[in-house]
């Protein structure tokens, strides 16, 4: 069991070592995990966790529902955008993203810049049971929600699938899912061609 954690402390140093100044990004979907796994990546990596959209409503002391109903989406998009370029010069550190900033190019290219990008990638079941439960989500106030997500994963999955990592995500435990994406980062870290593949 030593040996097992040695060995672990040893993989996250040389990883973080790689990993530098940079975050490690997490985007997908409403409902993909993006706080969950990322909450768990951050302890077991002991890095820092931020959540953009609480930093949004932090700066904006407006929830984005709120947000969203009083400004409309592009505004709310070109406020998200600021803020996680600010966010970004702070690495390292976990970020989450809302599911539509991988979208803006800008946002994208900082991204790219300043950290490592990781999907959570889901299918749509996936998505509507954990989403169900929620019922601050401004893009799904409709009254057939598995179609919003379906014409959002049409839309958004080949955009996010330009990321540098993707993690299945499933319905599993949030420490394996973790785990997945920490080893998947190591490979990528250590040379691994772009793209890579979190494996089941």
């Amino acid at each position: 069991m030593i040996a097992t954690q040695t060995l672990a402390a040893d993989n996250s140093a040389d990883l973080l070592a790689r990993l530098g100044s940079r975050s490690i990004v997490f985007i997908g979907l409403m409902g993909a995990g993006k706080t969950a796994i990322g909450r768990k990546v951050a302890t077991a990596l002991g890095l820092p966790f931020i959540d953009s959209d609480h930093e949004i409503e932090s700066v904006s002391r407006m929830t984005i529902p709120d947000l969203f109903e009083r400004y409309g989406e592009t505004e709310f998009r070109a406020l998200e955008q600021r803020v996680i370029l600010r966010l970004l010069e702070q690495g390292p550190q976990i970020l989450s993203t809302g599911g539509g900033a991988f979208m803006n190019e800008q946002t994208r290219e900082a991204i790219g810049e300043h950290g490592l990008s990781v999907w959570l990638k889901a299918d749509v079941d996936t998505l509507l049971e954990r989403v169900a439960k929620k019922q601050n989500r401004p893009l799904l106030r409709n009254a057939d929600p598995r179609a919003v997500l379906e014409k959002l994963m049409g839309e958004r999955y080949p955009v996010y699938a330009l990321a540098d990592i993707t993690a299945p995500t499933r319905a599993e435990r949030k420490e394996v899912i973790a785990s997945e994406v920490i080893e998947a980062i190591g490979r990528h870290l250590a040379g691994a061609s772009p793209g890579t593949e979190a494996t089941k």
